[in-house]
């Protein structure tokens, strides 16, 4: 691959070094006991014995640390030894494919049944592919591969296990959300070509990926990964199939033959999941009539003759159809006859109308694009539904019905408009969801919406994980539910609100939510306040803070504060800042920002609001630079400046990539935010 990277035969490859003795044994020591010099005595021997096999290979070293610490138990100390004794050589002499391969398979080898399934079934995705984390539990449910464990556990939270299983073992590479939590995996090359390698030996996994049409005539598929190989991989495998068919001697001629896709059988396809491009490779639907898991996600539909989503009716065993972002804009009627359907993606899909979704009535997903013309009455029959994301309240029955689906755990919904009598709807059927942990309510209104019952008289469950209001919907003061105390919302780690009024003692009742990763604050007090402090002693966790207001002179960080913050955001009104604030002997900008250890990126907003405030904004933006300069980690920095809170809220997208979008699971949210 890097040969094919250079523009000419002349070019150098730069080769890369392997860590020193001392890198390797920090990266061990950290993996296995949490810190560089915590090797107790007993282990440092067996720890520099195996460091030596591991040829300072990072990969190789991490796996090996996997599996002498799981689950922050470390193994004793013969399990050391006898793993030590299976590695052989290792990469003591020049690291190879084959060996590190060998390495990989420890940890492989050393997985519960379960997870060995679960790890296999990632074959499926293409080389250095973004796997979304809810997606694939979802496929991995309606492949059976996972069981509940406990009584009182849904069958999603299990692979939430399994997945974080994975993980911590290193077999796989979690990609983080700016909130700081884990959204997606990625599969590193070398795991990838060991799972690819045992997914052919046990022929669980078959993948086409664009270098013929063909595959081993013996083939007798199971699950399917349609891909599209570049041109450079295409010659690539090519002369390697050469050069194995030179090697291998003795191989019989038949055992090289590739029979075309269309003539290969499909009765006993489980699963299928396409790339784009290479849908046009896909056989009709009506082929493959066991299939459980149908992925077409992102693969345009609309110019594929030979496929006719009507035949997806006749799939009776279908229990995941990722049609989202496929450019369809109706769903045949046929399709209400999948009764054990239980994943249904649409989202990105510009739909007239979801009557045929009411038939699906053990469907437990539903992700939807908002823009729907019309949600019919019988959405409440549809009681196994556990995350339903976003669909319109635009009816009293709708929102009613919504108190049937009490396994609820994720709810998006988008108000056109929000009645008093809708609102209280909403509530009472928001109270009988016990389950409920990620809420999203976007309220579009042209003036701004009290939503002061769901404020004052919902009692959030202690489950809640995530909380975000968008567009018009405010609260008057702080929740009452969240004004309860830390105690309540043990969880709550996603936050996103809009408070008309919110003083001092409100900020420190929520620095006291101990899980809260992301806050998102905006206020519209019109009564000028002087400054607000961030202090020390709460937002332990906060990885990303944002307080948005008009009528805000100064915000103070103290020494201590937002250790974990990396983003920070906030406004400054320059018409309230014209005094100097109280206790900073008249450095009105004297913000605290090198004293936020952590800081990556700050965003500050100065707001006119008037006239005659050119002299305090040169002082801010002086005061900025003075602060960005002086940060040991030389954050990247904006200043905006906008007239009001509107102009703000509308430039806020164009100035912050992916704005509005503080929870990776809601990948909508900022077309709901923007949206006129």
């Amino acid at each position: 691959m890097s040969k094919l990277c250079c523009p000419s035969t002349n070019d150098s490859i730069y080769q890369m070094e392997p860590l020193s003795f001392d890198d390797s044994k920090r990266l061990f020591y950290k993996r296995v006991f949490s810190d560089e010099s915590g090797c107790p005595r007993e282990f440092e021997k067996v720890s520099i014995d195996i460091l030596k096999k591991c040829g300072g290979v990072p990969l190789a070293i991490i796996t090996m640390a996997s599996l002498l610490a799981i689950d922050q138990r470390v193994k004793p100390e013969d399990e050391w030894n006898v793993l030590l004794q299976s590695i052989g050589r290792g990469l003591t002499e020049v690291p190879s494919v084959e060996e590190m391969r060998r390495i990989l398979s420890f940890s492989y080898y050393d997985l519960p049944s379960h997870s060995k399934t679960c790890l296999l079934y990632l074959s499926m995705f293409p080389e250095q592919h973004e796997i979304r984390r809810d997606r694939l539990i979802w496929m991995w449910i309606c492949e059976s591969f996972i069981q509940c464990e406990k009584a009182n556990t849904s069958l999603f939270e299990t692979g939430e296990k399994y997945f974080n299983e994975l993980v911590n073992r290193n077999l796989i590479q979690p990609v983080y959300g700016d909130e700081g939590m884990v959204y997606a995996c990625r599969v590193h090359v070398m795991v990838l070509d060991l799972i690819s390698s045992l997914s052919s030996k046990e022929n669980f996994v078959t993948i086409l990926n664009g270098t013929g049409d063909g595959m081993s005539s013996k083939s007798n598929v199971r699950r399917l990964s349609i891909q599209n190989a570049s041109k450079e991989e295409h010659h690539s495998k090519k002369r390697k199939r050469r050069e194995e068919h030179h090697s291998k001697k003795g191989k019989r001629k038949e055992e090289h033959q590739t029979t075309p896709l269309k003539s290969v059988s499909m009765l006993q396809v489980r699963s299928i999941a396409l790339f784009e491009p290479a849908i046009g490779l896909m056989l009709p639907f009506s082929r493959f009539v066991v299939l459980r898991v149908l992925d077409l996600t992102g693969c345009d539909l609309r110019d594929q003759n030979h496929l006719n989503i009507r035949e997806l009716g006749g799939l009776f065993h279908l229990r995941y159809l990722g049609l989202g972002q496929t450019g369809i804009s109706e769903l045949p009627e046929e399709l209400g006859k999948l009764k054990f359907l239980l994943v249904l993606d649409l989202s990105g899909d510009f739909i007239k109308e979801l009557s045929t979704v009411i038939k699906l009535r053990r469907l437990m997903c539903l992700l939807v694009y908002f823009k729907y013309k019309r949600l019919p009455d019988g959405l409440g029959n549809l009681t196994s539904m556990e995350v339903l994301r976003t669909i319109r309240g635009n009816s009293i029955s709708i929102v009613k019905e919504l108190g049937n689906m009490e396994r609820l755990r994720e709810l998006g919904i988008l108000f056109d408009d929000l009645s008093l009598e809708m609102e209280e709807a909403f509530v009472e059927s928001l109270g009988k969801m016990s389950n409920i942990q990620s809420l999203y309510i976007t309220v579009r209104d042209d003036d701004y919406v009290p939503m002061d019952v769901l404020g004052g008289s919902w009692v959030a469950p202690q489950r809640l994980r995530e909380f975000l209001i968008a567009r018009s919907a405010k609260f008057s003061t702080l929740p009452t539910w969240i004004k309860r105390g830390p105690s309540h919302l043990l969880q709550l780690s996603i936050l996103r609100i809009f408070v008309r009024d919110v003083r001092q003692e409100d900020l420190e009742i929520l620095a006291r939510l101990p899980a809260l990763r992301c806050l998102s604050l905006r206020m519209e007090d019109p009564e000028i306040q002087r400054q607000l402090v961030v202090g020390d002693d709460g937002f332990r966790c906060l990885t990303s803070f944002e307080l948005f207001t008009e009528f805000l002179g100064h915000i103070v960080f103290q020494p201590g504060a937002l250790p974990k913050a990396k983003q920070v955001r906030f406004s400054i009104g320059l018409r309230a800042a014209k005094e100097p604030a109280a206790g900073n002997g008249g450095d009105c900008f004297d913000l605290g920002l090198g004293n936020l250890r952590s800081l990556r990126e700050v965003l500050v907003a100065a707001i006119r609001w008037g006239e005659d405030t050119e002299q305090v904004e040169d002082a801010l933006e002086d005061a900025l630079m003075h602060a960005i300069w002086a940060h040991p980690n030389c954050p990247s920095h904006q200043l905006i400046t906008v007239p009001d809170m509107k102009r703000l809220m509308i430039s806020l997208p164009a100035a912050i990539p992916n704005y509005g979008r503080m929870s990776e699971r809601w990948s909508m949210a900022g077309d709901l935010l923007s949206d006129e």
